[in-house]
């Protein structure tokens, strides 16, 4: 899902590390409400608070009964270090605009997961020495924010580096160990299999360490798939590789077992609809599966076209919809009854007009969060790029912001 050496010491890292516990309590104490049911941090499905349009999680939580949200993403700077920022530019230790949308949500009675990682950036696990410093700067956020859950979203280009994966992976056994209580994820890419051979030496890194999380999620997308069907065949497939690899029974494999998806056209072009959801639904809840959740809450809602022309957008699903269609299977699968709503989809009234930022230039030079305009869309700069235009690629350094 999509978005430099200068660390703690080691002896730094493991104080802050080992201080979790009473760093939680702190952050409880200055403003997180008492955690929800672990069930509702398995159906949050992920929002980006700060880029792709936004959407106000107070219009969701009231149209859907959406109660917890997966806040994406946490990166390392940038610049390089071993801080926490979000997606690289801005860091949590100065940040109020994640505050204040969590502050919202818990003032309804709901509560944020915080994602770390994603596809594309830098990573700390790549950025930290060792796994004690990267626990360290991942204690950050979960103090920051009073955190009772979190997801380490482990996929490329960091799940290719297997140093990364080890510092990740211990760094989530420490904050599991010294946080009581804390609810851990880790989603990794999906194959027709089940997942690749990245995802089964994170696997077997994860066994290395004794390390078991509450589950492990795959994303059955941008992998050649058509359809719910074979995405519950990954899924089965998945949960072959955790019993083979963990010794576990079927039934204890899928209790550590998780789908996360994406809503409406992929970023390869595949198309998964309200109806997939459900047979994914289905699928889940009867064997008993202990996640479920997609990508995400910012394309939840319908583009102008509904097709967008063809396209595949970072702010709506180009398939026809009602707002926050998709967050209702998440709800369902929390165990609560989202609103009842008009089956049929209405059309999403047509916002404001944007302003449109600087042409793109084939000759200059951009770095990541540079902004420009090109074909009447916006464009943000992934990373450092030249030449190559917004839009070319699905997989390019250009981040579609929308009509402009």
């Amino acid at each position: 899902m999509r978005p430099l050496r200068a660390c703690l010491g080691a002896a730094a890292a493991v104080t802050l590390a080992a201080a979790g516990t009473t760093a939680l309590v702190a952050g409880n104490a200055s403003g997180a409400t008492t955690a929800l049911d672990n069930r509702w941090y398995a159906a949050a499905p992920y929002l980006m608070p700060l880029d792709n349009d936004p959407p106000d999680p107070s219009a969701i939580m009231d149209a859907s009964g959406l109660k917890a949200f997966q806040l994406a993403f946490v990166l390392a700077p940038n610049g390089g270090g071993c801080s926490p920022t979000w997606g690289g530019t801005a860091p949590v230790s100065s940040d109020t605009a994640v505050q204040s949308m969590i502050s919202t949500i818990r003032s309804k009675g709901g509560d944020v997961s915080v994602s770390i990682g994603g596809y594309g950036g830098t990573k700390l696990g790549q950025s930290c020495s060792d796994a004690a410093s990267t626990a360290a700067a991942y204690q950050q956020v979960i103090t920051k924010y009073g955190l009772h859950a979190i997801d380490f979203d482990l996929e490329e280009p960091e799940y290719e580096n297997s140093a990364a994966i080890a510092n990740e992976i211990g760094a989530a056994k420490i904050l599991q160990q010294n946080n009581p209580g804390l609810y851990v994820s880790v989603t990794t890419a999906g194959t027709a299999d089940g997942t690749g051979w990245f995802g089964k030496q994170m696997l077997l890194e994860a066994k290395s360490q004794g390390f078991t999380p509450n589950n492990f999620s795959i994303m059955p997308f941008d992998g050649g798939f058509n359809g719910a069907a074979s995405q519950t065949s990954a899924l089965t497939n998945f949960n072959s590789i955790l019993q083979s690899t963990f010794g576990w029974d079927q039934a204890t494999a899928y209790a550590h077992e998780g789908f996360s998806g994406m809503n409406g056209r992929s970023d390869s072009g595949e198309y998964f609809t309200q109806a997939d959801f459900q047979a994914v639904l289905d699928y889940a809840t009867s064997h008993h599966m202990d996640r479920f959740t997609f990508w995400s809450l910012n394309r939840d809602r319908q583009c102008t076209p509904p097709d967008n022309g063809g396209r595949t957008s970072g702010t709506c699903s180009s398939v026809a919809q009602n707002s926050w269609d998709f967050a209702k299977y998440s709800v369902q699968f929390a165990g609560a009854t989202p609103p009842s709503t008009t089956p049929t989809p209405t059309p999403t009234p047509t916002p404001t007009p944007t302003s449109c930022k600087s042409a793109w230039s084939s000759t200059a030079v951009y770095t990541a969060g540079n902004e420009v305009s090109y074909n009447k869309h916006n464009w943000k700069a992934k990373w450092w790029t030249q030449n190559e235009t917004p839009g070319a690629s699905e997989w390019g350094p250009w981040q579609d912001e929308g009509a402009c």
